[in-house]
């Protein structure tokens, strides 16, 4: 028989899902106007990037201590005072006057919206009961990729109607929504302060040191050339040793911040290890598909968030039939599917040229959307299969740590990647291209009779204009041909997802009671 869910146990599921939503949705739609509030607080333009770095800092360091913070506050405190402080953050950002302002709001409003995250997920797995989880799971996980995509358009918007403020100020109404939902649906329970005493503070410490750094080093690495700067080689070595002592410290405290023993039950770490992946992908794919709009086809933002669209849309068509799917099919199937088109999706458009537009990355999109929508609900049904109640803070905690991470070393990969492939690519062209070449003279002849016939007057000109006009050329295909590489590259990474796949154990009684209601 199947069991009936409160209305108050589903109001407080969507509550810590809009919650998340929120979260995402914050890092993609500042980006859109990134450049906006740089000018608003007079940032150069390498200053700037620590207006979105600043945040993801905040939030990357939270996340691993919600589990046990949620447990001395209780829950329902714990959530609906980060909610309201998420808010009120937001809303101050637009008040910052400085860069130095604006970087210490952001770090708290992230500090904030991180603990959203790994809390909606834990909400989900301990109140709905086992078949109910898959349809919370796809609830949650549109927050996980529909946000991202819909963050540039979003952002775009509000920014050309009413500045750059009006992206912090939209997170008002939303805000009052998902803390009037907590606030009704959450069951009321004692704080423990006594909790704080006994604290694995010294997992904390190398917690906090460690993935603050990791995060500054990934986000800021290739703009100042990785360990050519001295401040990116100190921020890997003290992450180095500072998440190594953490791990050290967690396999030996008795009640540690986070479990780490989970990642040796078998399908939690390899479902850990393809989250790790499906990052990569989907916060890969955002950053280049934008990248490639803007450099090669002078997209502006609204137009960019055009294109995102299709690859958010028909995940809102197929999340909802996932549960019916989950019943009826294997998930391990259903994971491999969905890997095998978010890989396929990728190696379409390999072969870019600089014609292809947002018709030709129609048909990409949408079965990248397909392939995101089939697999990540499926991968959260696996991973937590077997987790016993007290472990889910740790799991939920560790499963969205490797999201974030994944997305934070695929973008700082995919930067370095696309920066050496487009220089191999510009060398390899410019060989071809010789001014001893029959072929090539006549091309530049013809450019500088283009450039004369259109008010270049001295021949000496218009012949430099045709040359200046011929090494652009170069560095456009060359640009377009590191974008296919790097699309390439995210697709090989679905398919290691798909091989994964075959190691995952058969789900348990537990994960089949899904198939038995």
């Amino acid at each position: 028989m199947t069991q009936v869910v409160p209305l108050r146990t589903w109001i407080a599921v969507m509550g810590g899902s809009l919650a998340s939503f929120m979260a995402v949705l914050d890092v993609q739609i500042v980006n859109a106007a990134l450049a906006d509030i740089r000018n608003a607080v007079a940032a150069g333009p390498s200053d700037g990037s620590w207006i979105t770095t600043s945040y993801l800092v905040g939030e990357i360091v939270v996340i691993p201590l919600t589990g046990w913070l949620s447990r001395v506050f209780s829950t329902r405190l714990y959530m609906i005072a980060n909610a309201m402080l998420f808010v009120t953050f937001s809303l101050a950002c637009p008040q910052a006057r400085s860069l130095e302002q604006m970087i210490a709001l952001r770090v708290l409003q992230g500090f904030t919206g991180g603990v959203m995250i790994p809390m909606a997920l834990t909400l989900i797995i301990t109140l709905l009961p086992v078949p109910r989880q898959p349809t919370g799971l796809a609830l949650f996980f549109i927050t996980a990729t529909t946000a991202p995509a819909i963050g540039p358009s979003i952002g775009g918007w509000l920014t050309n109607l009413w500045g750059w403020q009006a992206i912090f100020y939209v997170t008002l109404g939303p805000g009052i929504v998902m803390i009037a939902m907590l606030w009704v649906s959450l069951d009321r329970e004692p704080i423990r302060l006594g909790l704080l005493s006994n604290g694995d503070w010294w997992g904390v410490l190398t917690m906090a040191l460690g993935l603050g750094c990791l995060q500054v080093m990934l986000e800021e690495g290739d703009r100042l050339d990785w360990l050519e700067s001295t401040m990116i080689a100190r921020l890997a070595a003290i992450a180095a040793v500072s998440l190594a002592l953490f791990v050290w410290i967690e396999l030996r405290v008795k009640e540690p911040l986070i479990n780490l023993r989970l990642l040796a039950q078998r399908n939690f770490g390899i479902g850990s290890v393809a989250m790790f992946l499906l990052g990569v992908a989907v916060y890969g794919c955002v950053f280049i598909l934008p990248l490639y709009l803007a450099r090669v086809r002078d997209y502006n933002a609204a137009q960019i968030g055009h294109v995102l669209l299709w690859a958010a849309l028909p995940q809102l068509v197929v999340l909802p039939f996932l549960p019916v799917l989950l019943k009826k099919c294997d998930p391990r199937w259903l994971v491999a599917l969905g890997f095998a088109l978010f890989a396929v999706s990728n190696l379409m458009i390999i072969a870019l040229t600089r014609d292809v537009a947002d018709a030709e990355l129609l048909l990409p999109d949408v079965v990248r959307a397909v392939g995101q929508a089939l697999v990540l609900t499926p991968l959260g049904v696996l991973a937590v299969d077997g987790i016993a109640p007290p472990d889910v803070p740790s799991a939920s905690s560790l499963l969205t740590i490797m999201r974030n991470l994944g997305g934070a070393v695929g973008i700082a990969s995919l930067q370095t990647y696309l920066d050496r492939r487009e220089h191999l690519h510009v060398e390899r062209l410019a060989e071809t291209v010789s001014i001893f070449d029959e072929n090539t003279r006549y091309r530049l002849e013809l450019l500088a009779q283009y450039f004369t016939d259109h008010g270049t007057a001295d021949h000496g000109v218009a012949w430099r204009e045709a040359m200046l006009a011929v090494a652009h050329g170069i560095q456009v295909e060359a640009s377009v041909m590191a974008f296919g590489d790097a699309f390439y590259v995210l697709g090989a990474a679905m398919l290691l997802g798909l091989a994964l796949t075959a190691l995952y154990r058969r789900p348990t009684a537990t994960t089949g009671a899904l198939r038995g209601h």
